[in-house]
C-alpha cells in the first residue's frame, strides 16, 4: 500500500510515500526551534557550544525589520549613477534606515528518521538566505552560497551523524555595508527544506516540463526526467501520470531503458481539450512520477505544471495562447512592508488580491529572484511572471553589491534560479539583469550574450529579457540588439526610434512610471513636477509628481493604447518599500521608504490605484473621487476634484450645484484619462460624480463628504477566518470615522492595540513614508486616518479578539475565528 503525504507545497510538490514501511522521499520545513543571535562567533559550528542564551526564533526570519530606524545605519556620500548624478551627497534612508548589516549566526538540530547510510540522501535546500551564507553540519563547513536572493541546496549526507539523531546545524550570514540599493532583509528571511531520498532518486529541480505544441483541441506536453547515483547500464522504469485540477488522470506513459549519466529521461504525452493557463483562467495540472531501480520503486516525484503557449511577434508584441495582450504588470521588491523582508505566503496572497482587483496581470520581481512561495502564487492566482536575477554584473552600483562575485557565481546563480522556476506557467521570460552599468560598457553585449546563452541552454523556451535605462549606450554598442526581448525603463520620448532601430522590432516597458505619491496628501496648486520637494516630506496624490528620469502614469497608458509593437508595461511600483525614498534620499531624514508604490506600505491603495483601475480592469466598474474634503481654512479657494473612472463622462455636483460635465478627451494624455475639474471652490459639505456611459446615460454615482468631528474607531478586517497553522494572518484596516461613519482624513492620534485568544499581534504600518515608529510594538499613529494592523493565528483553533484604543474616540473591538 503506498500512503502519499503532501508535505510542503513550492516550486515542486514533494510527496512522501510509504512502501512496506520504507520511506520513498520525505521533505520537511524546519521552521522552528532555531536559535539566533547578532555578532560573530566561529565557535558556534560546533555541536557542543551553548546557545542557550540566543533568542529562539521561527524560521523565516528578517533580524533588522525590529530596528530601530537610524540614519546612520546607511548614511552614504554617493552619485547615484542610475539617476544621472555626478556629484556625490549625502544620502540617508537609501536601505532603510534599518539595521541590516553585520553579522548573524542560526542553529538548529534534527533528525533524518529511519536514517540508513549508504542507502539514503540528505540535501539541505535554502530558498535564500540573507547574505553570504556558510553552513555547517556536526562541525564540518558543507557549502557556502553568496547570494542572498537565490535559492540552493547541499547534499549533506556525508555529514550526518550515523544514526541520523542529534545533527546540529550551524548558519553564518554577513551582511555587508553599502551590500543594497534598498532594504535587502537580513538573515534566514526564506525557508529551509531537509530532503531525505533513496540513493537512487530525482535531484532537486530534476525535471522540465514543457508544452511544444497547444491548440483548445490537443497539447503535446514533453516531460524530461533527471536521475541521480543510478548505475550505467542498468534498467531504470519511469512511469508517469498526468492529473488535472480535478484528480482525473489525463495522459500517462511507462518508459523502460537502460540509465546513462548523461541522458535523462524523456517523455511525451498528448493532453486533449487541455484547459490552457491564462491570467484569467489559471489551470494547473500534474505529473506523478513513480521511479523503478532494478523493479523496486526508489522515487516518487511530483512535478506542477500549466498548458500555455507563449509567442513573441515582431510588430505585434506578445501572444498567449494565439490572443495578443499587453502587459499590465508592476514591479515589486521582495519586502512585505511591516513583517519586512521574512516570507509569509498570507501576505504575499494578500498582496497578489489587491494587484489583481486593480487589474494587473503580471509581474517583474524586481530586482532579484523571488520566493518560490511567489511564483506558485502567481501559477495559482494567474499572474504572468518576469523573473529578474541581478542588479549588477561586473561593475559595481554599490560597493559591496554582486560585482565581487559575478565572475566566479554568475553562471551558478543563474543555473539555480533556472532550474528552480522552469516549471512554473507563470514564468514567461527571464531577466539577466537591471539597468547594469556594464550595458555602457564597449564590451557589454559580451557579458549580455554570456547571460543569454545560459538562459538558453538551461531553458530554450522563454526568451531574455533586460531592463535598460542607458537608451543612447544601448542603441550604439549593439547591447539592446542581442538581448531577445528589449525592455526599456522609462525614456517614454524613445520608445519610437528604438523601435526603429533595433531587429525586434518590438518594446516592452520593463520599469514604467515613477510617479510619487503620499496616500492622502494633496498639495496645492496641483501642477506637473519634476522632483518636487515639500517639508513635510511627502509627495501629492494629484498623481502629477514625477523623477527627473520618469514620467506620469497617462504616458505609459497611450503608448500601449498607440502602437501595436508596444508590449505594455511594468509599473514602478505595485507597493511602496523599504528604501529608496526618493526624491527624499539626499539629506532628508527620517523619510525611510519609496513613494513609488500604488499601493502603501500598510497595503492601503492610494489614488493612483484607481487610475491604473480605471484602464486596466476591465470586468468591474471604478468610479473615485479625490482629494479627500476636509480643507477646513480653505474656503472658497480653488481645489481642484479629479475623478478616476473607466466611464468616458460625468457631472460633479458640490452640494447639489452642478460644477459641469466633463468628458474624456484627446486635448492632453491626462484629459485623456482623467476628469478634471480645475475651478472647484472649496466649501464643506457633499461632492457627488455621476458617470454616464457611451450612450450619454447615468450608470453610477460616487459620493464623498466633508467628516464631522472624529467620533469611533473602525476596523474592518481583510478576513474573518484563517487558517491555524501559526502563519495565517489578517490585516485589519483601522481607521477614525465620524458618527455617521465617515473616515476623517486628518486624524493622525495614536493607535493602541490588545491582542488575546488564539493568535497574537504581529505588526502594523501607516503608510507614511517619513514615521519612524517601529512596526512590531502594539501601536501606531494613524497617517490621514488610517493604518493596518495585522494579526497571526496560532497552531490551535479558536478565536482571536483584537481591541483598539485612542483617547477622544470610542475604542472597537472584533473577532478573528481561526480554524
Amino acid at each position: 500500500m503506498i500512503k502519499r503525504i503532501v508535505l510542503s507545497c513550492f516550486t515542486f510538490l514533494l510527496v512522501s510515500t510509504m512502501l512496506s514501511g520504507e520511506s520513498v522521499r520525505q521533505q520537511i520545513t524546519l521552521e522552528r526551534n532555531w536559535k539566533f543571535t547578532r555578532g560573530d562567533f566561529p565557535e558556534a559550528i560546533n555541536p557542543g557550544f551553548s546557545d542557550a542564551n540566543w533568542e529562539t526564533v521561527s524560521i523565516p526570519h528578517d533580524w533588522a525589520i525590529y530596528g530601530p530606524f537610524n540614519e546612520e545605519h546607511d548614511l552614504q556620500i554617493v552619485a547615484v549613477e542610475q539617476n544621472y548624478e555626478i556629484i556625490p551627497t549625502r544620502k540617508t534612508g537609501r536601505t532603510g534606515g534599518l539595521p541590516y548589516m553585520g553579522v548573524g549566526w542560526y542553529r538548529t538540530s534534527f533528525d533524518v528518521d529511519g536514517f540508513i547510510k549508504g542507502e539514503q540522501r540528505v540535501n539541505i535546500l535554502f530558498d535564500g538566505a540573507m547574505s553570504e551564507a556558510q553552513v555547517f553540519i556536526n562541525g564540518a563547513k558543507v557549502g557556502f552560497w553568496p547570494y542572498g536572493y537565490n535559492s540552493f541546496h547541499f547534499d549533506i549526507t556525508e555529514y550526518l551523524n550515523d544514526d541520523g539523531k542529534n545533527n546540529v546545524m550551524a548558519v553564518r550570514l554577513e551582511n555587508q555595508e553599502f551590500s543594497s540599493r534598498w532594504y535587502p532583509g537580513a538573515g534566514l528571511y526564506r525557508n529551509v527544506h531537509l530532503i531525505v531520498t533513496n540513493e537512487v532518486h530525482v535531484p532537486v529541480w530534476g525535471t522540465f516540463i514543457t508544452t511544444p505544441h497547444v491548440t483548445k483541441e490537443f497539447a503535446s506536453v514533453k516531460l524530461v526526467t533527471e536521475l541521480n547515483n543510478a548505475e550505467n547500464g542498468q534498467n531504470v522504469r519511469v512511469n508517469t501520470k498526468i492529473y488535472d485540477r480535478w484528480g482525473r488522470m489525463v495522459a500517462s506513459q511507462e518508459t523502460n531503458q537502460m540509465f546513462f549519466e548523461d541522458r535523462p529521461y524523456e517523455q511525451h504525452f498528448l493532453i486533449n481539450e487541455p484547459e490552457l493557463w491564462t491570467p484569467e483562467s489559471p489551470r494547473l495540472y500534474e505529473a506523478v512520477s513513480r521511479i523503478y531501480y532494478r523493479e523496486e520503486l526508489v522515487d516518487i516525484y511530483t512535478t506542477r505544471f500549466g498548458v500555455r503557449d507563449i509567442k513573441f511577434v515582431p510588430e505585434k508584441g506578445f501572444f498567449l495562447n494565439g490572443q495578443r495582450r499587453k502587459f499590465q504588470g508592476v514591479n515589486n521588491h521582495h519586502d512585505l512592508g511591516p513583517l519586512g523582508a521574512a516570507v509569509n505566503i498570507a501576505a504575499l496572497r494578500r498582496q497578489l488580491v489587491l494587484l489583481k482587483d486593480m487589474g494587473v496581470d503580471a509581474i517583474r520581481t524586481a530586482h532579484n529572484m523571488p520566493t518560490p512561495e511567489l511564483v506558485e502564487l502567481c501559477d495559482e492566482m494567474g499572474f504572468m511572471v518576469i523573473v529578474e536575477s541581478f542588479d549588477e554584473w561586473d561593475r559595481a552600483k554599490v560597493k559591496n553589491g554582486y560585482h565581487r562575485f559575478f565572475d566566479e557565481w554568475a553562471e551558478k546563480d543563474l543555473v539555480n534560479m533556472i532550474r528552480n522556476f522552469r516549471n512554473n506557467p507563470s514564468v514567461i521570460m527571464w531577466s539577466i539583469g537591471n539597468e547594469v552599468p556594464t550595458q555602457c560598457s564597449p564590451d557589454g553585449y559580451r557579458v549580455a550574450k554570456f547571460l543569454q546563452d545560459i538562459c538558453h541552454r538551461e531553458d530554450p523556451t522563454r526568451p531574455v529579457n533586460c531592463g535598460m535605462d542607458r537608451v543612447s549606450c544601448v542603441l550604439d554598442n549593439g547591447f539592446a540588439a542581442l538581448i531577445d526581448i528589449p525592455g526599456l525603463n522609462y525614456r517614454t520620448h524613445r520608445y519610437l526610434e528604438t523601435y526603429e532601430r533595433l531587429p525586434q522590432r518590438f518594446v516592452l516597458g520593463s520599469e514604467t512610471g515613477s510617479t510619487v505619491s503620499s496616500r492622502g496628501v494633496y498639495k496645492f496648486p496641483p501642477e506637473i513636477k519634476i522632483n518636487a520637494i515639500y517639508d513635510d516630506h511627502q509627495s501629492s496624490s494629484y498623481d502629477l509628481e514625477y523623477c527627473s528620469w520618469s514620467n506620469l502614469p497617462d504616458e505609459d497608458f497611450a503608448l500601449a493604447d498607440d502602437y501595436e509593437w508596444t508590449m505594455g508595461q511594468f509599473v514602478w511600483t505595485g507597493f511602496d518599500y523599504l528604501g529608496e525614498p526618493t526624491p527624499y534620499d539626499t539629506d532628508a531624514w527620517p523619510s525611510r521608504s519609496s513613494l513609488f508604490g500604488i499601493i502603501d506600505l500598510a497595503f492601503i491603495p492610494k489614488d493612483r490605484f484607481y487610475l491604473y483601475r480605471s484602464v486596466w480592469n476591465r470586468e468591474d466598474a471604478t468610479l473615485h473621487i479625490l482629494p479627500h474634503w476636509n480643507w477646513e481654512g480653505r474656503e472658497g479657494e480653488i481645489t481642484p476634484v479629479f475623478v478616476y473612472t473607466n466611464y468616458p463622462s460625468a457631472e460633479l455636483f458640490l452640494n447639489g450645484k452642478s460644477q459641469g460635465f466633463r468628458t474624456k478627451n484627446d486635448s492632453t494624455l491626462q484629459h485623456r484619462y482623467r476628469l478634471m475639474w480645475m475651478d472647484v471652490k472649496y466649501e464643506p459639505g457633499e461632492l457627488k460624480v455621476v458617470a454616464y456611459d457611451e450612450a450619454g446615460r447615468a450608470v453610477a454615482e460616487e459620493k464623498m463628504v466633508t467628516a464631522g468631528r472624529a467620533h469611533r474607531i473602525e476596523l474592518i478586517p481583510d478576513r474573518t477566518i484563517i487558517d491555524a497553522d501559526g502563519k495565517d494572518l489578517s490585516y485589519i484596516n483601522v481607521r477614525v470615522v465620524d458618527r455617521y461613519g465617515n473616515l476623517v482624513p486628518t486624524d493622525s492620534r495614536l493607535i493602541r492595540f490588545d491582542t488575546s485568544g488564539a493568535g497574537k499581534y504581529r505588526a502594523s504600518a501607516n503608510g507614511d513614508p517619513s514615521s519612524l515608529e517601529l512596526f512590531h510594538k502594539p501601536q501606531m499613529s494613524l497617517f490621514n486616518g488610517q493604518l493596518t494592523a495585522i494579526v497571526q493565528s496560532g497552531n490551535q483553533p479558536g478565536t482571536i479578539v483584537f481591541e483598539a484604543k485612542a483617547p477622544g474616540v470610542r475604542n472597537a473591538r472584533i473577532e478573528i475565528q481561526v480554524k
